[in-house]
């Protein structure tokens, strides 16, 4: 089949990659006009480090990765208040955990099967109108073309998902939390392979010392610290006295031209297919930065929806269906986890804020850790062994 997928960001390229296996022809599509890079760290680990591994891919996103010592939560003054080892996740991982931009994991996937499939970026999928024996793509920009499905791979704000299921408002879901990230050269201090957060009411600003001298800030609030205006000035506002290094960092937040900046949500469907349209990835459930993995689950969607087309022998309606019945309920499982999840990066209170310190440094114990982690670090899905995987 002749299968266009619209987006370029994890779950687009894995897809790609098990299609093109299969012996699909694949047609990427990207609104960005390049890989997107930038954006914020995520845990990897679970069910997506076992594919990226039978992908041929886990060297390549461990060397990308870091291997974080610490979460350290600090005060005012910049003294240690909490936190915990994160050896803690490598000892119940088996050593099969890394940390690691998302935009590597996506880009490292792209490289694997670039010059392999046709990519057209700084365009989009505009228009979908399915006819008896297919559909009629047209784009922002390319010519329209023809083809047996399109998937939409595009996000927590997916056009396809817009075309194909209707408004945003009837499937996006906010936690009640805003974030933004960015990068900057030079900062000081840095504290090597330590994630480093100062946690005020309804507030979390962390930052994290990159390789190439450069430093990741990531901002998480509550939605009620929004105010008018543009994101700088939205942070700048919230986060205004914060003391530990705010001054330092409202600096660099004021030079940086790169702010990603959105709301903190979920996206929660009864069904991620209509007729010859599906989606994948967070345009299908968006988890949220809050559950930690969401690229994992991202993966193992798109590799469960290649098997199950290149299984079902034409029949993608089939395929479909046996996709949503696999993964739905392992979806929103995290979802339900990460929304559970959230006010441990923001919470209301002082008083939450200083329990969350305590409650860490008891994660030094190992049964304690098992106890608030273990159940979020087994993925609770069992992976059909599909023909492809083995060829």
């Amino acid at each position: 089949m002749k299968i266009i997928i619209n987006g370029i960001g994890v779950a687009g390229p894995a897809l790609g990659y098990w299609l093109t296996k299969a012996g699909h022809e694949v047609l990427l599509v990207e609104e960005a006009p390049r890989l997107r890079a930038g954006g914020y760290i995520i845990d990897f680990w679970g069910i997506g480090y076992d594919i990226a591994e039978e992908m041929g891919l886990i060297g390549e996103i461990r060397r990308l990765g870091y291997q974080v010592r610490e979460v350290r939560f600090v005060g005012r003054d910049g003294r240690k208040r909490g936190g915990f080892d994160v050896t803690v996740f490598g000892r119940m991982t088996h050593d099969r955990f890394t940390s690691v931009p998302r935009s590597d994991v996506s880009a490292t996937i792209y490289r694997a099967i670039e010059g392999k499939v046709e990519a057209i970026f700084g365009d989009s999928v505009a228009g979908i109108d399915e006819h008896d024996k297919g559909v009629r793509v047209t784009f922002d920009h390319a010519p329209s073309c023809d083809a047996d499905l399109v998937i939409g791979a595009d996000g927590l704000h997916s056009r396809v998902r817009r075309l194909a299921f209707g408004a945003d408002s009837e499937f996006i879901t906010s936690l009640g939390y805003h974030v933004a990230a960015f990068e900057v050269e030079g900062y000081r201090p840095r504290d090597e392979l330590v994630y480093v957060s100062h946690g005020l009411p309804g507030r979390q600003v962390s930052r994290f010392a990159m390789r190439d001298d450069k430093t990741l800030f990531l901002f998480v609030f509550r939605d009620e610290y929004m105010c008018g205006g543009e994101p700088k000035s939205i942070l700048c506002e919230a986060f205004a006295g914060s003391g530990w290094e705010w001054p330092q960092i409202e600096r660099e937040l004021a030079r940086t031209s790169d702010l990603y900046f959105d709301t903190v949500s979920q996206v929660r469907m009864d069904r991620w297919t209509r007729g010859r349209t599906a989606l994948v990835g967070d345009a299908a459930a968006c988890v949220s930065l809050m559950a930690g993995e969401g690229t994992g689950p991202a993966i193992a969607e798109a590799y469960i929806l290649a098997g199950g087309l290149h299984s079902s022998g034409g029949d993608f309606r089939a395929a479909f269906a046996r996709y949503e019945q696999r993964s739905m309920p392992f979806l929103r499982r995290k979802q339900s986890s990460a929304a559970n999840f959230a006010s441990s990066f923001a919470s209301k209170t002082s008083f939450g804020i200083a329990l969350r310190s305590v409650l860490t440094e008891l994660m030094r114990v190992p049964s304690i850790a098992e106890l608030f982690i273990g159940r979020d670090l087994r993925d609770d899905i069992e992976l059909p062994d599909y023909e492809i995987a083995r060829s």
